[in-house]
């Protein structure tokens, strides 16, 4: 099975590399084309860095790539667009053969509850399950920590244990991963859990100054959800959610 591995974090980020090799270590054909840029919060966003559009109207863009080098990595792509986009090109041939299967991440942070929705990771997700795809969104626990010492070997040994999952799976089939941020993936539980209601920070508008509207960030507490993928998480709990697309395709 041929398996496109995406993200929003850009095609440098160490999470990308390490999704890309359990993969491979679990037998599939891998194939990387991910942002040459950063996309984090782009959710299904179909747009090029160049700010190319794809419209319904005929309009024509140029979508750029680059071939680039990964460690254990055969063919990889940094291409100028938004993950969505990506994998729009990918169902449509554009780096060979259409993917059996889409992963994405593993995203820096956690992505759970409601705000899902606007997460990239998530978005190129959903847009492959909606092209009758596939697809496992990943994303590790890392919180508000600045880069440097996260546990990617972590997720990507509970991504192991959930593909063969996915890969039964019917067509078009969406799931939403998390994993904690610990060093140890052997004694990490992974549970099934409802999407909370609200995601671990909302942006909300505080006041409007002349032209410009000034927004805060809150952040919610875990066990206001109990019960949900962020409050299992926050206990240190791997969690995995079925994400269903707006149409179930026929493939």
């Amino acid at each position: 099975m041929r398996a496109l591995i995406t993200n929003d974090d850009g095609i440098d980020a160490p999470g990308l590399a390490a999704l890309a090799r359990v993969a491979a270590e679990a037998g599939l054909d891998v194939v990387v084309a991910a942002p040459a840029e950063e996309h984090s919060g782009a959710s299904a966003s179909i747009i090029a860095t160049e700010g190319t559009a794809v419209t319904a109207a005929g309009g024509k863009g140029t979508v750029h790539t680059e071939r680039r080098e990964l460690p254990g990595v055969a063919e990889a792509h940094a291409v100028h667009a938004a993950p969505a986009l990506i994998v729009l090109l990918a169902l449509h041939g554009a780096f060979g053969p259409v993917p059996d299967v889409v992963l994405s991440g593993i995203n820096r942070g956690a992505n759970v509850g409601s705000a899902i929705l606007h997460s990239g990771t998530v978005g190129a997700a959903l847009t492959a399950g909606q092209g009758g795809v596939r697809a496992l969104a990943v994303s590790l626990d890392v919180g508000l920590r600045e880069g440097g010492g996260e546990h990617w070997e972590t997720a990507a040994a509970v991504v192991a244990r959930v593909l063969p999952d996915l890969l039964a799976a019917p067509a078009g089939t969406v799931l939403n991963l998390n994993a904690p941020d610990v060093a140890a993936p052997d004694g990490v539980e992974l549970v099934e859990a409802p999407l909370a209601p609200f995601g671990i920070v909302q942006t909300t508008m505080t006041e409007q100054d002349g032209d410009d509207v000034r927004l805060a960030i809150r952040q919610h507490r875990a066990d206001d959800a109990p019960g949900s993928d962020m409050e299992r998480l926050a206990a240190g709990v791997a969690t995995v959610t079925s994400v269903p697309t707006l149409v179930t395709p026929a493939r």
